[in-house]
């Protein structure tokens, strides 16, 4: 089941994520911000500088286990415990978490620099953010790597939908 929607944020192909959590929002924004965390549900590892938090204008190291360089990028907001953007290569990453009556909600927006890149991208969030919801429900998930059966069954239900699609998948 795909629990992303596809849209356009001025004028950019953009793809919309939202979980709620039982979780008070600050522990939902340790999860979205602290490297250690990041860890164990982002598709790479994340250093911000000095090992540190992010700041705004920040740069942003992202590394593979397995591929190395993984790019950088630049914080552009955060405003704790409620609001993080930054980039990655093309995309924006917007972070944002907001209190509930019982728990909070993530809801997570990445602007696309491609549209062809939204099913495949998707179908990558859709397992992160099931390791994400794993963890904070106090699982140890696997950190999410290369494309599996569950990423491909999602990248399916993705272009069924009539999610643009045609960038290259990994192997």
């Amino acid at each position: 089941m795909t629990t992303g929607t596809y849209l356009e944020i001025d004028s950019r192909p953009a793809l919309r994520f939202v979980r709620e959590y039982p979780d008070p929002v600050e522990r939902v924004w340790e999860a979205v911000t602290d490297p250690t965390e990041l860890a164990v549900w982002f598709p790479a590892r994340v250093a911000f500088p000095d090992g540190g938090r992010p700041e705004p204008g920040a740069t942003v190291r992202f590394t593979f286990e397995v591929d190395g360089d993984g790019g950088s990028g630049t914080v552009l907001a955060c405003e704790p415990p409620s609001r993080l953007v930054l980039t990655w290569g093309g995309d924006e990453l917007r972070f944002e978490v907001t209190p509930l009556v019982a728990g909070s909600r993530l809801t997570f927006t990445t602007l696309l620099e491609r549209a062809d890149t939204a099913a495949r991208n998707a179908a990558g969030w859709e397992v992160c953010l099931d390791a994400l919801d794993a963890a904070l429900a106090g699982g140890s998930p696997e950190a999410p790597g290369g494309p599996t059966p569950i990423w491909r069954r999602h990248l399916d239900d993705y272009v069924a939908a009539g999610v643009p699609s045609g960038a290259p998948v990994p192997e």
